[in-house]
């Protein structure tokens, strides 16, 4: 797999994880307070539309039941002779529009046998014969009557309020039509909203009134919409028949509506409200289509985030593998030179003893010819100075030798006594030869009688020569002086380092020992020695401290603690 694709998969999982677990919460809060509202809301409103039917049945039911009754006390209350007389009848009725605002259109007295012996009103009804009408036959049984809307005699709707009496052993009827008009304007006011529209009709599914638009009725869909209580005419508790909520379909548009129906006229009659689901629930549609566009700017901000968020990380990412990886390239780099380092160790090593033996043959040669008296030959002197030469130089290779494999042996922590200018004479004469070629003189101004410290010999080594080569690199081009001081402050001893090199920036100096930092070219530098050489320090209970000025040079200042009984001995100095 390439970094690109690598790179592309990662960006797009996080993109994924950071979607799915900032929607996953919202989604089912909203989920669950949508349902729970929606549930509530719907109870809500279907309980107000029960109770407006419930309200508007009894004021119909009163309206009727109001005028049957007032039909009666009038039976009850008038002589026969005022009833049987075209004159007392319409003095009668002409009293009874005047109290009820002409709701009442006519009155009427039939005799037994269906023939209107009285009447007053607009029509020309006198005389007329009523022995076949179902009100009539229903009154002569029940003894008062409120009949269905119907067109009757005179072709218009209408309905009768009769009540059947007793006057003189004989049985009448008294009789009155009901302003239909005025009946239907209770019912046509009754209006919710834009789509809300009731209506009355039968338990044959004949209106009873006229609703304000077309309205499909069967006697199936009727049924669908009452409830059994509704369907049987009677609660089965005894009361009255509760309203019905019936969520369905309207025939007539086919849109989903709610009906709500009630039984009027002990249930002879239904009164019917229906309204469309969607303008029933207009509020919560609108806070649900809020929701939803509340939800989808979230899922588009949380994209947006989700995009702006992994583009960061991804840059964090692949910053941390480039770093990553160039740690592995001067790691590779550290165990290259360490591997150098053993490799010379051994090659030191191997030289070590032909060295000593040439040095010892040389010797030997030396004694054996101021032994056997070869001084006189002719270039005895010559040969006495180039054995003398060879052991001198064999001597050297020999001390340098014992130095590089004194160096290249592990680090060993082991605190022990150490003689910090020994140590320092030590690297300082290891570095010699390449200070040497870099044109760069070692001055070592070491404190006299400077009291030993616990320290490890090894990893001390591996500071001071640190110290030493990165001195003699920043001097490298154009030369310069190295100057190694110690002396004693208080109960420290304090070591400094100095060279004349082009010094560091202060922007550098913050970071100098950062691990890998390195300001040398690619190849000469891990960027490990220094910050090696803070944790040795730290370690010891020591600091290391540098100090640089532009173009003067560099100086690292090593504060070491004394052995307590040396600090003791200055403290009571």
């Amino acid at each position: 797999m390439t970094d690109k694709s690598y790179y592309s998969g990662l960006r797009r999982s996080m993109i994924g994880t950071i979607v799915v677990v900032s929607l996953t919460p919202l989604l089912i809060l909203a989920a669950l307070g949508g349902y729970q509202f929606h549930s509530a809301y719907k109870q809500k409103v279907l309980a107000h539309m029960e109770q407006l039917v419930l309200g508007h049945k009894q004021s119909i039911d009163a309206f009727l039941f109001g005028k049957l009754a007032e039909i009666r006390v009038l039976a009850d209350v008038t002589d026969f002779e005022k009833v049987r007389d075209d004159d007392g009848l319409s003095r009668l009725l002409l009293s009874m529009q005047e109290r009820y605002g002409g709701v009442f259109v006519d009155l009427g007295l039939v005799n037994a046998q269906g023939t209107q012996v009285a009447y007053s009103g607009p029509f020309r009804l006198g005389r007329a014969d009523y022995g076949h009408a179902l009100w009539f036959q229903e009154t002569m049984q029940r003894e008062f009557y409120i009949s269905d809307v119907f067109l009757g005699l005179r072709g218009l709707p209408h309905f009768i309020v009769a009540v059947k009496h007793s006057w003189g052993g004989q049985e009448y009827i008294l009789r009155s039509t009901i302003d239909f008009v005025a009946f239907n304007r209770l019912v046509e006011n009754i209006r919710i909203g834009e789509t809300g529209l009731a209506y009355i009709v039968s338990r044959g599914g004949e209106f009873q009134t006229k609703p304000r638009r077309q309205v499909a009725m069967s006697q199936s869909f009727l049924n669908e919409v009452l409830s059994p209580e509704q369907n049987m005419g009677q609660s089965r508790f005894g009361g009255p028949v509760p309203a019905h909520v019936h969520l369905g379909q309207d025939p007539a548009t086919g849109e989903d509506s709610v009906f709500v129906t009630a039984g009027l006229k002990n249930g002879d009659w239904i009164l019917v409200f229906q309204q469309t689901q969607e303008d029933a629930f207009l509020l919560f549609l609108r806070a649900r289509n809020f929701a939803l566009v509340g939800v989808l700017l979230s899922t588009l901000a949380i994209g947006f985030m989700a995009i702006v968020l992994s583009k960061r990380i991804l840059n964090t990412v692949v910053e941390t593998d480039r770093q990553k990886d160039m740690m592995n390239e001067q790691v590779i780099e550290a165990g290259k030179l360490a591997s150098l380092g053993e490799l010379a160790a051994g090659i030191a090593h191997e030289i070590n003893n032909p060295v000593a033996i040439m040095v010892e043959e040389a010797g030997w040669i030396q004694d054996l010819m101021e032994e056997e008296d070869l001084r006189a030959m002719e270039n005895s002197q010559e040969v006495l100075r180039a054995l003398g030469q060879i052991r001198t130089q064999g001597g050297r290779c020999k001390e340098i030798t014992h130095k590089l494999l004194s160096f290249a042996r592990k680090i060993d922590p082991t605190m022990k006594t150490v003689h910090i200018n020994e140590l320092i004479e030590e690297m300082a004469a290891l570095s010699e030869q390449r200070a040497r070629f870099a044109n760069v003189h070692i001055v070592t101004e070491l404190a006299e009688a400077l009291p030993p410290i616990e320290a490890s010999p090894s990893e001390l080594q591996q500071v001071f020569l640190n110290l030493i080569n990165n001195a003699i690199d920043a001097m490298d081009h154009e030369g310069g002086q190295l100057k190694v001081t110690t002396r004693r402050e208080e109960n420290q001893v304090v070591i400094s380092v100095s060279d004349t090199g082009q010094g560091i920036p202060k922007a550098n100096l913050q970071k100098i020992f950062d691990p890998f930092f390195t300001t040398k070219a690619v190849g000469k530098g891990t960027g490990l020695g220094l910050s090696i050489c803070y944790g040795i320090i730290q370690k010891m209970g020591g600091e290391i401290s540098v100090s640089s000025v532009l173009d003067v040079g560099t100086t690292f200042h090593i504060r070491l603690p004394l052995r307590k009984g040396e600090a003791d001995d200055e403290g009571r100095a």
